[in-house]
């Protein structure tokens, strides 16, 4: 009687774990990690060579890899995240350190997931992989947010020369973290629409170099895009691609970022702010390494604490002639002592004539023209006349909205003077007659308009 009274009481404990867990009676690659002796967590990790992927590359992973990620969108729920985000809880696609060749974008077939982690290995790009195809695309039809704090990190990504890296598309809160993303030919991460995607202690690179690379001119690509609000790019280097971060959305923060991408010399640009009339982007504590920052149009950029090496310089790009609420500041310039402006302007398009708030100063140069919005001279001697060329300095041309003055006459004259000119950025003082004197001048071309 007690062997039946035991028999039953653990058909009745399976029972009860069968109901308290249905989901996880569909699936058999799962680890179960008890964390106390009172209470237990199910974390799922799904080991992609369960489902039959090769971590030697030889063989094509593809399927095998796709069956993972499969098991994992549809895997147990812990609820739900934003708007209908379903919570996996977690739920791990885990590469365990294996190189796996891929002969098509891993794209995540079932949208409105979130919490779930895709890390740990290489993924490669096969001879016949689609050249517009990207190795990982987080790609879908939802009407809110295709996913949810997705986090893609400590893997290497090697597009072969055959399209991109990763791309995000509208997703809200996307990680990608401790990733090295090489030989891509479009993009290495691409991020459309959504919000929140931050990349991190990321390499990424068209071409693997160290620099001084004999093929530099040649490089092509585009590291990273950002056609979206509210991403961080943070602790990033950018070795080889025509252009570093493409920024096509406003309140971006890119910082601690190195760009080496291609030389401007060979028509490389670091970072490009192509936000014509609304940029509102930060720009912080970068190294701009022989390629510097394009801005069209900025409105609302701040690019400060940052090093600029190799006669790199921050271009303003005219579309409209607008340029407003700009902050240039605090950064150093170093270069070949060619008489490079620290600041220039491309005004192929038209020229700017609409320049607000706009401050350049509190820079420092070594073997670079010094350029700024704000400049103070002295003259002496015994004129009527006192002229000052400003245009050595200034950074817009015929451009003086403010200017101040003090007139120092010697001892016993007193006389009238005024300012008479500004025409040119030269700046023209006169007094009713000649006297010795010293005058001391500062010229303002951003001051805000009251």
């Amino acid at each position: 009687m007690i062997h039946i009274r035991h028999s039953l009481l653990k058909l009745l404990l399976v029972a009860l774990r069968a109901s308290a867990w249905p989901e996880l009676t569909r699936f058999s690659r799962f680890q179960k990690v008890q964390v106390s002796s009172d209470s237990s967590v199910t974390r799922l990790v799904y080991h992609v060579t369960d489902y039959g992927a090769d971590p030697t590359g030889q063989n094509d992973s593809t399927d095998a890899i796709m069956g993972a990620i499969w098991d994992v969108l549809n895997g147990p729920r812990k609820g739900f995240l934003f708007d209908g985000v379903v919570n996996l809880g977690g739920a791990t696609v885990d590469l365990d350190g294996g190189n796996y060749l891929i002969s098509r974008p891993l794209h995540l077939p079932v949208a409105g997931r979130g919490n779930f982690v895709i890390r740990g290995g290489t993924l490669t790009a096969a001879v016949d992989f689609p050249g517009d195809g990207y190795l990982i695309d987080l790609a879908n039809n939802m009407s809110t947010y295709n996913y949810e704090y997705v986090t893609l990190k400590d893997l290497l990504l090697d597009s072969t020369l055959r399209g991109g890296g990763i791309r995000v598309v509208n997703s809200l809160r996307t990680s990608i973290d401790n990733c090295y993303i090489t030989r891509f030919t479009t993009t290495g991460i691409a991020v459309h629409g959504g919000h929140e995607t931050y990349i991190r202690y990321t390499y990424l690179g068209q071409h693997i170099t160290a620099g001084g690379d004999p093929g530099e001119r040649y490089f092509s690509g585009t590291g990273i895009i950002l056609s979206g609000n509210d991403n961080s790019v943070t602790d990033v280097v950018i070795f080889s691609a025509a252009i570093g971060i493409m920024v096509l959305g406003q309140a971006n923060l890119i910082s601690g970022v190195h760009c080496y991408n291609k030389a401007t010399g060979f028509g490389g640009i670091g970072i490009y702010v192509k936000t014509p009339g609304l940029s509102q982007t930060r720009i912080v504590n970068s190294y701009l390494d022989y390629t510097g920052i394009v801005a069209e149009d900025p409105v609302q950029l701040t690019i400060s604490g940052c090093f600029f090496l190799g006669d790199a310089y921050v271009t303003l790009k005219s579309m409209n002639g607008v340029v407003k609420g700009v902050s240039i500041v605090d950064n150093m310039f170093s270069g070949s002592d060619k008489g490079i402006g620290i600041v220039q302007l491309d005004e192929n398009m038209k020229p700017f004539n609409n320049v607000d708030q706009v401050v350049v100063n509190n820079n420092n140069v070594n073997g670079m023209q010094l350029k700024a919005t704000e400049a103070k001279a002295m003259v002496e001697g015994s004129h009527s006349l006192w002229t000052v060329d400003f245009n050595s300095v200034l950074v817009f041309p015929n451009w003086i909205k403010q200017v101040q003055y003090t007139f120092m006459a010697s001892e016993g004259y007193f006389l009238v003077h005024s300012l008479r000119n500004v025409t040119g950025n030269r700046v023209v003082i006169q007094s009713d007659r000649a006297v010795p004197a010293t005058v001391y001048i500062t010229v303002n071309q951003g001051g805000p308009s009251l």
